[in-house]
């Protein structure tokens, strides 16, 4: 179940974190090749292709690496053994 929660907490945390990346590069892509700003052309390409596409990139890859690390981190905590309690 950590599993599962830890993915979509990464699924979420990437589709935002990507769509602000993705805006800050179709931004960057804007001012870099003077793209035309006519009937609002620039704002569309940042919208409908910069952003959408960093959210899924940034949400694949927080579900991947959130889900690797909750896996990973119950494979240890299960070949983990006690110490023996030592009375003083």
């Amino acid at each position: 179940m950590r599993i599962a929660f830890l993915a979509i907490a990464g699924l979420v945390m990437g589709v935002v974190g990507g769509a602000t990346i993705g805006i800050g590069l179709g931004l960057a892509w804007i001012e870099l090749f003077n793209t035309s700003e006519f009937e609002g052309y620039a704002g569309m390409l940042v919208f409908f292709t910069f952003m959408p596409l960093g959210a899924l990139v940034g949400g694949i890859a927080g579900a991947t690496l959130f889900g690797m690390a909750a896996f990973r981190d119950h494979e240890v905590a299960i070949a983990r053994q006690r110490m023996p309690y030592e009375r003083r």
